[in-house]
C-alpha cells in the first residue's frame, strides 16, 4: 500500500505543494500536466518532481505528462487526506480559536472536536461548532469523543506539561505550534510548526536587505 511507504521528509512536504497546484487545474477541467510545468509554478526543479512523484508509483507520460485527476487523487489518498482524523486544541486563545474555526481543515481529513482550556471564562463555550472544556475534563471527553491528534496552542511554558497530559489520556500524535520543543516518547508522532521561527527568518532576510 501507498500509505506504508516512509519518504524522505524533504519530499513528503513538497507533496502538499503539488496536490494544491494539480486540485486548481482539476478546478480549471485541465487534464494533464507536465512536471516541467509544475516545476516553473512552484519553482521546484522538474527532475525532483519526476523523483518525488515516481515514490508514489506515478510516471508522467512522454510529451503529456500526468493525468490530473489520477495524480490529485493519488496524492490526496497518500496524504491521508481522505481519511478522518479527530483532534483536540489545546489552548483556546487566539491562535486556536482560528484553527477551530478553520473549515479548511475538514478537507484535508483533520476535524477538530473539542478545545481545551483554563481559563473559567472560556470553559463551556463553543469555538463555532467547537466546545471549550477545562483541562481536567479531557479522560471524560476521551472517552466520549476519542481522538489521536493533540494540537497544541498553548503558552510555552505550559507545552511540555499539556503534551505529557495529552499523551497519558492517549493522544497519539502531537502537532506543536508553541515555540518550545516538546519531547515526546517514542511511538508518538511528533510536528512541529514554529510560526515564530519562521518570522524570525523573515526578518532576517528583511534586515540584510537593508
Amino acid at each position: 500500500m501507498l500509505n506504508n511507504i516512509i519518504l524522505p521528509e524533504p519530499t513528503l512536504r513538497r507533496l502538499p505543494w503539488y496536490l494544491a497546484y494539480v486540485d486548481i487545474l482539476k478546478a480549471r477541467n485541465v487534464e494533464h500536466v507536465s512536471s516541467t510545468q509544475i516545476s516553473r509554478a512552484l519553482n521546484v526543479d522538474a527532475s525532483q518532481i519526476a523523483k518525488d512523484l515516481s515514490f508514489l508509483s506515478l510516471k508522467g507520460k512522454t510529451r503529456i505528462g500526468y493525468e490530473v485527476d489520477a495524480l490529485a487523487s493519488t496524492l490526496s489518498d497518500f496524504l491521508g487526506f481522505h481519511t478522518p482524523h479527530k483532534a483536540y486544541v489545546f489552548g483556546a486563545g487566539s491562535l486556536g480559536k482560528a484553527l477551530m474555526q478553520d473549515s479548511g481543515l475538514s478537507n484535508y481529513g483533520l476535524d477538530i472536536v473539542a478545545g481545551f482550556d483554563i481559563d473559567p471564562l472560556k470553559i463551556g463555550s463553543k469555538v463555532g461548532e467547537v466546545p471549550i472544556y477545562h483541562i481536567d475534563s479531557l479522560e471524560e471527553v476521551m472517552t466520549k469523543e476519542p481522538a489521536t491528534i493533540g494540537i497544541l496552542t498553548v503558552p510555552a511554558d505550559k507545552a511540555q506539561d499539556t503534551a505529557d497530559i495529552a499523551i497519558g489520556e492517549g493522544i497519539k500524535a502531537i502537532w506543536n505550534f508553541t515555540p518550545y520543543r516538546v519531547k515526546v516518547a517514542e511511538g508518538i508522532v511528533m510536528s512541529n510548526t514554529s510560526i515564530y521561527a519562521h518570522l524570525a527568518l523573515i526578518y532576517n532576510r528583511l534586515n540584510a536587505e537593508s
